[in-house]
């Protein structure tokens, strides 16, 4: 006679609450409010949720002393952020501005929520109201109808005038919104028109700009036409901007800033085109416009032309923050190294690998030495556990994932991390980690910036899964869960813009070629969001990538990410050492893509062996070795 399992009443009473919640939730949503039990779901832990769709279908005719009831009662929850939300700009549509500022904490989030907030100013604080609708007027784009009232106000009151209106059509003319362009120019008062010449004349012929007088328009004007006419000029030929601001840049009477700006512009165009002509006056410039970024561009060209003098010069012209980062202390270590200065290049190495990221991992490789992972380790009683357990937030998003509502249980969850101490992150972290919710658990760390919690950082997400079609497959299965911790963070419902599903982030198409390969039948679409579906295709193509590229990890991984018809191309033209090939990719997300996937399968090992890194290598003595040019093409 078969065994059934027995229920308890408690269980069974908790089910059926939980049937009635999520038919309840549907009907409110509808707002069918003669299908939902109002009994059944009094007591739940979710019944706000209900009660937010019956608030929200009652505005804007509803009391703001309701909705301040509302949003203290979940405070500490997104119903009340997402109420508020509603409420400001239901309030706002009906005019109805002394109950917007009621139940408003400040400025809000959201450009309609803003012209709103600000118009209900204008009468209450009529200098917060023109501070905050100068600022959203200032944009190069257009703004949305709900800022009209705002806009039509200040400029009747002389709050907005034609300095403001020049300022918007300057920044319109570097976005490229001629249509807004056009509107703006009809709306400068008298006065503008020997500044709307200039600006016709630039529009037409960039290189005018040595040529329009220097003081057009009403004070000011000039400034900003200049600021605008190099950003374009800068642009379209940097060569001969660079050329023109040469002539006309003594002559004008421009900020610090503004000048810093143009300086940048030119300076970063000019290196990312390698327009050899600009360099001299782009390494006069670079130490005295302290830009980390522009900085790093230069030392990534020193890398690509074998300056090792050039290295250590530019790496020590960065900001402190910037240069001592892993990656530049290791850069510094070699070019140190290349010149002989062995003792020096060990400091600097050392001082890389101290850091746990690629070029950290690298660097100790150079010395030697076992990677540091400086990892923070936390552990919780069962006592505090059970605290946890009952917080609200807690509560609240177990019970959106029991009814199957991961995206509110998600915004329940992320709202409480956002909000959290530092102690209260690392308990909801642990909660999520047991719980095996692996995408909230890594969101958390995020969000809470608890960046040496590797444990929670890197959970062991599908870990047996991985394992298996890791070894189906051939492939290291701590490379494939660095692949899909960074392709989706373990969110197996993950889709990017273009289309890419689950956890190792695979297009149908990919998916559909690799079934066809392997004799495996197509998931569709849907499908690639389950896990076992994609970690089985991801496995399979990674597989071919490796083979692709004679073994070689580092350009498999590259060609996941950018595709293999790239990475043949840079391969052709790419230095020889492994490093510099990694430098030497133009694309920055593909550049860090696979620095973090290959630092991510040594965590993931390392963690695996309790947090032990001796035996533990991020690439093989061939990776290292190895050249990486068109040689390494299994198929050339």
């Amino acid at each position: 006679m078969l065994s059934l399992p027995v229920l308890s009443l408690p269980a069974l009473a908790d089910e059926a609450a939980d049937r009635a919640m999520r038919n309840a939730l549907e009907a409110a949503r509808n707002q069918q409010w003669n299908r939902i039990d109002q009994a059944a779901i009094d007591d739940h832990v979710l019944a706000g949720y209900v009660e937010y769709h019956r608030l929200r279908g009652r505005l804007p005719d509803l009391d703001p002393a309701t909705v301040n009831a509302y949003l203290t009662r979940y405070a500490d929850s997104p119903l009340s952020d997402w109420l508020r939300g509603v409420a400001e700009i239901e309030y706002g549509q009906a005019g109805r501005f002394s109950d917007l500022l009621a139940i408003s904490d400040g400025e809000p989030r959201g450009t309609i929520r803003q012209c709103y907030y600000y118009t209900a100013l204008l009468d209450r604080d009529p200098a917060a109201a023109a501070a905050g609708g100068r600022e959203l007027w200032l944009t190069g784009r257009s703004q949305p109808s709900e800022c009209n009232v705002l806009f039509d106000t200040l400029r009747a009151r002389g709050e907005i005038g034609g300095q403001a209106i020049w300022q918007r059509l300057m920044l319109a003319w570097e976005a490229g919104e001629t249509g807004l362009m056009d509107y703006l120019e009809g709306e400068l008062p008298a006065g503008w028109s020997g500044a709307k010449q200039a600006l016709e004349r630039l529009r037409k012929d960039y290189s005018a700009i040595t040529r329009v007088p220097r003081d057009v328009g009403p004070d000011g004007a000039a400034a900003a036409l200049f600021t605008a006419a190099m950003a374009q000029f800068t642009r379209a030929d940097t060569e001969a901007a660079l050329e023109a601001w040469r002539k006309i840049a003594p002559q004008l009477s421009l900020s610090d800033a503004r000048r810093q700006r143009i300086a940048r512009d030119l300076a970063f165009y000019s290196m990312v085109r390698e327009i050899d002509n600009n360099r001299a006056w782009v390494d006069a410039n670079l130490t005295r416009l302290a830009d980390g970024d522009l900085l790093e561009l230069r030392v990534r060209r020193a890398l690509a032309e074998r300056d090792w003098r050039g290295v250590i010069d530019w790496v020590h012209a960065m900001p402190d923050d910037p240069r001592q980062d892993a990656r530049w202390q290791y850069w510094l270590g070699r070019a140190l190294d290349e010149l002989g200065d062995e003792q020096t290049a060990r400091k600097a190495f050392a001082a890389a690998a101290d850091q746990r990221s690629f070029y950290g991992f690298a660097a100790a490789d150079r010395l030697g030495q076992p990677y540091a992972l400086n990892r923070d380790r936390a552990a919780f009683n069962d006592a505090y556990r059970q605290t946890v357990d009952d917080w609200p937030a807690v509560q609240r998003t177990a019970a959106l994932m029991r009814i199957d509502e991961p995206g509110l249980a998600r915004s329940e969850w992320y709202y409480a991390s956002q909000q959290a101490s530092d102690e209260e992150a690392r308990a909801l972290a642990d909660y999520a980690l047991r719980r095996g919710w692996y995408a909230l658990v890594v969101q958390t760390t995020i969000l809470a910036q608890q960046w040496d919690a590797l444990d929670w950082r890197f959970p062991p997400a599908y870990r047996a899964s991985f394992r298996e079609w890791g070894e189906r497959a051939d492939v290291d299965p701590f490379l494939l869960m660095g692949i899909a911790r960074r392709e989706s963070a373990f969110n197996p419902q993950a889709r990017s813009p273009v289309g890419a599903r689950g956890l190792m982030q695979l297009m149908p198409g990919t998916a559909e070629d690799v079934s066809d390969r392997y004799g495996f039948k197509t998931p569709t679409p849907e499908e690639l969001y389950q896990p076992e579906s994609n970690i089985r295709l991801g496995s399979r193509y990674i597989r071919e990538m490796i083979d692709r590229y004679s073994g070689n990890r580092l350009a498999a991984v590259a060609a996941y990410n950018a595709g293999p018809g790239r990475v043949d191309r840079w391969l052709r033209e790419a230095p020889r050492e492994f490093d510099l090939f990694v430098e030497s990719i133009p694309y920055r997300e593909t550049r860090d893509y696979v620095q973090a996937v290959l630092a991510y399968r040594v965590i993931f090992a390392s963690l695996a062996n309790d947090g032990e890194t001796t035996g533990i290598a991020m690439l093989d003595d061939s990776e290292r070795q190895n050249r990486y040019d068109a040689s390494l093409l299994a198929r050339n």
